[in-house]
Parts: C-alpha cells; structure tokens; sequence
C-alpha cells in the first residue's frame, strides 16, 4: 500500500505520516526531513537553504526524484512532503491533502521550532510562496490545485488521533 499525505507546513504532515505508518506497518519517508538534513549538512538554516534552492532546482528535484522513485520501487510506504501527490501521483493507493488555517498552522510551527508567532508567519509565507513558485517552474504543478487528492481534511478541526482515525477509516475502506 502507497498513501501520500501532502499539505503545506504545520497541517500536521509528519505526525499523521508517522501514526499511519506505525498503524499499518508502513515505512514512511518525510520529504521535508530530508530537506532539513540537506541544510543541516551544509550547515545552513532553513530559510538560508530554501533561498539556496531558488536558484539551484537540483536540490528540490533530488529530494522529490526520491520520492518518486520510492513511490515507483516501494509496496508499502508513507510518503509525507508537500508533493508526496504528485510524486506518486500513479502510484498512491490514497492520496490526502491535509490543510487547516493559518493561524492554526503558525501556532503549531512556532510551538515545533520555538520561534515568535511574527517570525514563523514571515518566514512560512515566504518559504511557502517559494515553494508554489518553484514546484510550477520545474514540474508545472500548481499547488492550489487540489484535484489528484482523494481525501481533503481540515486538521484544525480534530485532534490527531481524530484526524488518524477518519484516515484509519478511509484506508480501510479502499476499494
């Protein structure tokens, strides 16, 4: 089983990721930990990094030709990345877009990174605005468009065992 959970930073991707894989016995590969580890070994901060990216695409497309290739060689994986969609687009079992506000977002960054509520909302919709931009030069994919997604759940609504639970239900539930 591939399942794809895609949505922009603070929706609870990795969390969910990680409940599902251990719930169905799945790996799970985190695209924006890769992401990090990439900065991290360049000795870079995250922002400085995602500035680097803007101008070098090689490092956006070895980190989602990872994904692709694990969605095409893997049986049973999570694949957690704001592309994880589109990445195993033919591949995925079930492809989830998880969303909530923005406000709700930018108080789960700032609690995760321990940084100011200011501070993470300028960096993420910067950080955000690169991606939307870079995802459409590269690969064409507009990140507003929502179509390829089976599910579409509003994290902000229920806690992470509730939002857990309802994707329980739908993997379980595939025809």
């Amino acid at each position: 089983m591939i399942i794809a959970v895609s949505g922009p930073a603070g929706v609870g991707k990795s969390t969910v990721a990680k409940k599902l894989a251990d719930e169905f016995g799945l790996d799970e590969i985190n695209a924006g930990k890769i992401f990090r580890e990439m900065a991290k070994e360049r000795e870079m901060e995250l922002n400085e990094f995602q500035k680097l990216a803007e101008n070098d695409p090689e490092i956006d497309k070895m980190v989602d030709q990872k994904q692709r290739e694990i969605a095409e060689k893997e049986e049973d994986v999570v694949l957690d990345a704001w592309l994880a969609g589109w990445m195993a687009e033919d591949n995925a079992d079930l492809k989830v877009w998880l969303n909530a506000s923005q406000d709700v977002r930018m108080r789960r960054i700032c609690k995760r990174e321990d940084k100011t509520f200011e501070k993470v909302k300028k960096e993420t919709i910067k950080r955000e605005r690169s991606n939307k931009r870079r995802y459409m030069d590269y690969y064409g994919i507009d990140l507003d468009d929502l179509s390829i997604y089976d599910v579409i759940l509003n994290t902000g609504k229920w806690n992470v065992q509730g939002v857990v639970n309802i994707l329980t239900e739908a993997i379980e539930n595939l025809e």
